[in-house]
């Protein structure tokens, strides 16, 4: 039985995207500590933004931006071939392991450390390894709880107007219920993540929490659009893998419609 279960090409599919849905965000969770330059990466000068009276606002990102958009793509690919159930149970996996994994991150900060291990990297300019590390994965637990609950919220939005859409075009533009699903739920991932992190965690004004709201979703934005290929590309990967019936019956199944014999 579960042979025939591991043999089955769209469960393997799903395991695999599973993991790599999980993988993906708890890696953008641990790498989101560290600020980096967009203009900076591309070799421009600051954008210095003027937005809701608030100036001097440049394109400063977090690093798990680089990998969330990836998330929301992969949950447009579930919602198309496995349907809302499906995306709502890899959101809830991967928020209750990466839950999971920041409460042994907490654990590990607080275990006694080794006397030797604490110096070991003077000599590399780090003057205590237990401050390095608490630096590190220490992240505040606003930030923490404003970034899975901005999470889970998003991909819920994210369902809802995919299928919205669905139900209106059919099976024709494809790309246009995925980067328009992403588009809204990114939006709301921004607001909802800044919010709680932000307002609630550090009193951030409402103008500033706005403008810092609206610079992180132009970036954002423009990623769901230049990502939308990558959409298209991957779904002719899945239809080939599966084969075309079975993507067509998998598809009418996300969508709870049974295939006419």
């Amino acid at each position: 039985m579960i042979q025939s279960i591991l043999k089955d090409k769209p469960t393997k599919l799903f395991l695999a995207i599973t993991a790599f849905f999980v993988a993906n965000a708890l890696i953008a969770e641990c790498i989101g500590g560290k600020i980096f330059s967009l203009e900076g990466v591309l070799g421009l000068p600051p954008a210095n933004l003027t937005i809701f009276g608030e100036s001097g606002l440049s394109f400063n990102l977090t690093c798990g931006v680089l990998l969330w958009p990836l998330e929301f793509i992969i949950t447009d690919i579930v919602n198309e071939y496995y349907g809302p159930k499906a995306v709502r149970r890899i959101s809830i996996i991967a928020v209750s392991l990466i839950a999971y994994a920041f409460l042994m991150f907490y654990l590990a900060m607080h275990i006694a450390p080794a006397n030797f291990w604490v110096g070991s990297k003077v000599g590399n300019g780090v003057p205590s390894m237990q401050m390095a590390f608490e630096a590190i994965f220490g992240q505040g637990m606003w930030i923490i709880l404003g970034s899975l609950v901005a999470f889970l919220v998003s991909q819920f939005i994210d369902v809802i107007v995919f299928h919205k859409i669905k139900k209106i075009t059919g099976e024709k533009m494809p790309w246009l219920r995925a980067t328009g699903s992403t588009v809204v739920s990114q939006l709301v991932d921004s607001f909802v993540v800044l919010v709680i992190a932000f307002k609630l965690g550090n009193n951030w004004s409402w103008s500033f929490v706005m403008a810092v709201c609206v610079v992180n979703y132009m970036y954002k934005f423009t990623m769901a659009i230049l990502l939308t290929p990558a959409i298209t590309f991957i779904e002719s990967r899945i239809e080939k893998y599966v084969g075309h019936e079975t993507a067509k019956k998998m598809k009418l199944a996300a969508m709870g419609i049974e295939q006419e014999v």
